[in-house]
C-alpha cells in the first residue's frame, strides 16, 4: 500500500454451507456480528461487518451458504424463502469490490463448490481464495489442493487459513486490503455493522435455539425483537422478543418441559446481548406459531430477511 493512501470497499465472503464464513468474519472483526451454528445455512441474509484500520476500512459481507438445491432455485424451483436467500447471496457477488471464496481443505471442490465456481466466473471483481480448516489436514495435502485451484479461475491470491484457530488471518487481512480500491471510509469509524441493533439481538437468540435444539428444530423458526428499552436511572435494558415457528409441535420443543428449554435459550443469549448493548439485560422471550411465514412477504420483512 502506498504511503498515505487509504483503501476502502466491500469484501463478499462466499462459500458452501458450514465452510466457516461467519466464523471467519467474526474472527476478522474481533467481535461476533454473524451467528455461528453447525447447522447448514444458518446465515439467512447479507450481513455487513465493518473493520476499521489505520489505513483502510474493510466492509465484510457474510452471505447465505450456496448449495446445489438452493442455487437451482434461482430458476424457480423450491421454496420461496430459499429464493430470497439465494438472491441475497447472488446480489452480493455483483456489489462487492473483492470476493473472498472459502473452501474446505479436507474437501476442496465439492459439487456445491463447483456451482459457486460457475457463479464466480460471471463476476468482474477480483477473487481471492481462502482454503479453510487447514488445521484438520496434513500439510502435504495442501500443495496439490492449491495447484488444483490455480487453473480454475484467475485468482489473485490463494491463502490457507484456519478461521477457528486464527492461523494466517493477519496475512489474509493484509492481502484483502491490498486488492481494495483507494477511497474514503464508507461508514463512520466507530460502526461495527450495517445491521440494526434489534436484528443483531434477534440473530443471537436464533443462534442459541440452533445450538440447544439442533436435532429437533427445523429452519421454520425466526425471531422478532419487539422492544429494547433502557430503564430510567439504571444501567439495565429490557429486551422482549418472540420466537416464531410454523407448528404447535415446534413451539412445544422450544418451550420445553416446564419452560426449561426456553429458560436455557434466554440464559445463553443474555450475556451476548449484554455485550452488544453495554448494559445488563432483563430478557423476556415468548414462542408463537405463525404458519407458513417463510412464504409471507410481510413476515419476511418484519424478520429482516426481505428489503
Amino acid at each position: 500500500m502506498e504511503a498515505n493512501s487509504f483503501r476502502s470497499g466491500f469484501v463478499a465472503i462466499v462459500g458452501r454451507p458450514n465452510v466457516g464464513k461467519s466464523t471467519l468474519m467474526n474472527r476478522l472483526l474481533g467481535q461476533k456480528v454473524s451467528i455461528v451454528s453447525p447447522k447448514p445455512q444458518t446465515t439467512r441474509t447479507r450481513i455487513a461487518g465493518i473493520k476499521n484500520l489505520p489505513g483502510a476500512q474493510v466492509i465484510f459481507l457474510d452471505t447465505p451458504g450456496m448449495r446445489k438445491h438452493v442455487l437451482s432455485q434461482v430458476e424457480g424451483a423450491g421454496g420461496y424463502f430459499h429464493k430470497v436467500m439465494v438472491k441475497a447471496a447472488m446480489n452480493t457477488l455483483q456489489e462487492a469490490d473483492l470476493i473472498l471464496w472459502m473452501v474446505e481443505a479436507a474437501d476442496p471442490l465439492s459439487l456445491d463448490d463447483k456451482l459457486i465456481l460457475e457463479a464466480l466466473r460471471g463476476v468482474k471483481s477480483p477473487v481471492l481464495l481462502a482454503i479453510n480448516k487447514v488445521d484438520l489436514v496434513e500439510k502435504e495435502r495442501l500443495l496439490p489442493t492449491i495447484d488444483r485451484f490455480q487453473g480454475l479461475l484467475p485468482l489473485v491470491e490463494i491463502v490457507p487459513i484456519s478461521a477457528t484457530k486464527g492461523d494466517n488471518i493477519e496475512v489474509l487481512e493484509s492481502l484483502l486490503i491490498r486488492y481494495l480500491p483507494e477511497g474514503q471510509p464508507l461508514y463512520p469509524l466507530d460502526q461495527l455493522t450495517d445491521q440494526p441493533e434489534r436484528f443483531i439481538i434477534a440473530e443471537l437468540i436464533r443462534e442459541k435455539v440452533f445450538h440447544l435444539a439442533y436435532q429437533e428444530v427445523p429452519y421454520a423458526m425466526a425471531v422478532e425483537v419487539e422492544q429494547v428499552k433502557a430503564r430510567e436511572g439504571r444501567k439495565l435494558t429490557d429486551v422482549e422478543a418472540t420466537i416464531y415457528v410454523e407448528r404447535d409441535s415446534q413451539k412445544g420443543i422450544i418451550i420445553g418441559r416446564g419452560g426449561a428449554m426456553l429458560k436455557k435459550i434466554g440464559e445463553q443469549a443474555r450475556p451476548e446481548i449484554e455485550t452488544v448493548l453495554g448494559t445488563q439485560v432483563f430478557l423476556k422471550l415468548w414462542v408463537k406459531v405463525r404458519a407458513d411465514w417463510q412464504r409471507d412477504d410481510e413476515a419476511l420483512k418484519r424478520f429482516g430477511y426481505l428489503q
